[in-house]
């Protein structure tokens, strides 16, 4: 998003959390702990973003003996909600704290999963997290579906790893019709600053990614419907 100094950033994620955690008035008081406001970034290309560093993954240890742990995120983020259609949360590759943190504040869970074998190996794991966080910390929780990345339609280890989470999984997780291919121009654009649409807006990466947005919110739009049809029918 074209931050590089992460770590000479003074507002992220991680003071917004510990703050949560700790609750300290008087360094509020002393606006030694800044408000959400404050820490988001305002990018060029009209997305928001709230910015992390390895301070982050520091964090995983306070979260252990906090209270209420599992809703220090969405503690968070929750006065900001009413000003944005969609928050995406990115979680790193591990079943955490701070992942759990993440689902507990989710309505919807999208699962990237690269086109690799060891990579969909792990699906059996999270959905046995995504089973008891549902069951026992936000009922609202939902997997939207299973995207494949890092397709190379020249090989056919993708078009194996598409047929293995379908025999698995597919009768109880989408696998969305969009894949996103491999190609050199997302690393690219990340060196740049650049999202895949401003800086190779015709390359065939920003397309799928383009599909993959209608996909998705075309679902969503399906499933307002359906949950209206079902509250009126309820009343």
């Amino acid at each position: 998003m074209g931050w590089y100094e992460q770590d000479k950033l003074k507002n992220t994620l991680a003071t917004l959390m510990e703050a949560t955690i700790y609750d300290n008035i008087t360094s509020k008081k002393e606006n030694k702990i800044p408000t959400i406001q404050e820490t988001i970034l305002h990018h060029k290309e009209d997305v928001d973003l709230i910015p992390s560093n390895l301070d982050l993954s520091a964090l995983e240890v306070m979260l252990v003996n906090a209270m209420s742990r599992e809703f220090t995120m969405k503690n968070c983020i929750e006065e900001v909600k009413q000003y944005y259609d969609y928050i995406l949360i990115d979680c790193m590759p591990s079943l955490g704290m701070l992942t759990i943190n993440a689902l507990s504040c989710a309505d919807k869970i999208i699962v990237p999963v690269q086109s690799q074998y060891l990579a969909a190996k792990g699906m059996g794991h999270l959905l046995q997290t995504v089973s008891k966080v549902k069951k026992n910390i936000n009922p609202e929780l939902n997997i939207g579906g299973i995207l494949l990345t890092l397709v190379d339609k020249r090989t056919n280890l993708s078009k194996d790893i598409k047929n293995e989470l379908k025999e698995n999984y597919g009768s109880i997780v989408k696998i969305y019709d969009t894949q996103i291919p491999l190609a050199i121009k997302t690393a690219e654009s990340t060196s740049k600053g650049k999202s895949i649409f401003d800086y190779d807006k015709t390359g065939k990466v920003a397309q799928a990614y383009s599909e993959f947005a209608k996909e998705v919110l075309e679902e969503d739009v399906r499933e307002r419907k359906q949950n209206a049809l079902t509250k009126d029918y309820i009343r």
